[in-house]
C-alpha cells in the first residue's frame, strides 16, 4: 500500500519527498500552446511563405518598379523605393496575419471546432482562452518579422541597428488589428462580414496609409483618416527603425498608439468573450 502526504516542502510519496512546484505554468500560456501544437502541421507551408512574399514584394515592386521610381524621382524621402517600401509591407504584413489569425480561427474555435468551449472544460477561464490565443497570434507576428527582416537585410533596405526594434514595432502593429478583430469576431454567427471587414477595412489600409507611397499625396480628407489608422503609426515606425531616423518622442508616440489598440482591443474582447461563451 501506497501512501501520499502533502508536506511543506513537497510532496512525499513512496517514503521519499518530492520537491513542489514553486512556480506553476499560467494556464494561458496552455492555451496558447495549443494553437503552438495545431502550428505543428502546418509550419512548413508557413515558413517558406513568410520567405516567398517578401522575396517577390520587394523583387517586383522594389526593384523591379523601384528602378524606374528612382531614376525620374530619386527615390522616395531620400532613400532608395525598395528601402522605403520594405519597412512598410512589414507592417502590412503583420496587419494581414493579425487579422487572419483573429477572423475565422477565432469563429471556428467557439462555432465550428469549438476548441474554445474544449478548454473551458479544463480548468482555464474564458480570459486564459482569449489571451493564450492572443499570445500566440502575436509570436506568429513575431516569426513572420523576423524572417521578414532577415530578408530585408539581404536586400540591403537594413540601414540601422535600430531595426532590430521592428521585431515588438511589427508585433505591436499586427496585434493593434489582432485583438480589436478578435473581439469582433466573437459576436459574429456568420463568416460574412470578415468578408467585408478584408474588402472595405484591411485592403484598404494596406494601399493607402503610407505602405507604397507617402500619404501626403493623398487629399487632406484621406490623409486625416489614414492618421487615425493604427496601421500608418506602424508602418511609420517601422520604417524610422530600418532607416536609422529614429524621432525620438514621435516614435513613442507611434508606439503608444498602437498599445491603446492592443489594449482597447483585449479590453472589450474580454466583453464579447464572456457573452458569447457564458457556460
Amino acid at each position: 500500500m501506497t501512501t501520499s502526504t502533502n508536506s511543506v516542502d513537497g510532496l512525499f510519496r513512496h517514503g521519499e519527498v518530492v520537491p513542489a512546484r514553486r512556480l506553476t505554468t499560467p494556464m494561458w500560456l496552455r492555451a496558447a500552446a495549443y494553437w503552438g501544437y495545431q502550428y505543428k502541421r502546418t509550419w512548413r507551408s508557413s515558413v517558406i511563405t513568410s520567405f516567398l512574399i517578401p522575396v517577390l514584394y520587394l523583387t517586383s515592386m522594389g526593384v523591379a518598379l523601384g528602378s524606374l521610381i528612382d531614376r525620374h524621382s530619386h527615390g522616395v524621402g531620400g532613400v532608395t523605393y525598395v528601402a522605403y517600401l520594405a519597412p512598410g509591407l512589414l507592417a502590412g504584413t503583420c496587419m494581414q496575419i493579425g487579422a487572419n489569425d483573429t477572423m475565422w480561427p477565432v469563429m471556428a474555435a467557439i462555432k465550428w471546432m469549438r476548441t474554445y468551449l474544449a478548454m473551458l472544460a479544463a480548468p482555464l477561464s474564458i480570459y486564459d482562452v482569449l489571451l493564450g490565443h492572443l499570445a500566440w497570434v502575436a509570436a506568429r507576428i513575431a516569426i513572420v518579422v523576423t524572417i521578414y527582416l532577415g530578408i530585408m537585410a539581404a536586400f540591403g533596405t537594413v540601414y540601422s541597428p535600430w531595426a532590430i526594434l521592428a521585431l515588438p514595432a511589427g508585433v505591436l502593429a499586427g496585434m493593434a488589428f489582432g485583438a480589436p478583430i478578435a473581439a469582433f469576431a466573437a459576436t459574429q454567427d456568420k463568416d460574412a462580414g470578415f468578408s467585408t471587414l478584408y474588402r472595405f477595412v484591411v485592403i484598404p489600409l494596406f494601399l493607402f496609409s503610407g505602405t507604397f507611397f507617402p500619404i501626403s499625396q493623398l487629399p487632406h480628407l484621406l490623409q486625416y483618416l489614414a492618421y487615425a489608422t493604427p496601421l500608418f503609426h506602424g508602418v511609420a515606425l517601422c520604417r524610422d527603425l530600418t532607416l536609422g531616423q529614429v524621432h525620438g518622442w514621435v516614435d513613442l508616440g507611434h508606439a503608444a498608439y498602437l498599445m491603446v489598440w492592443v489594449l482597447a482591443g483585449y479590453g472589450v474582447a474580454r466583453l464579447t468573450f464572456a457573452k458569447r461563451m457564458v457556460v
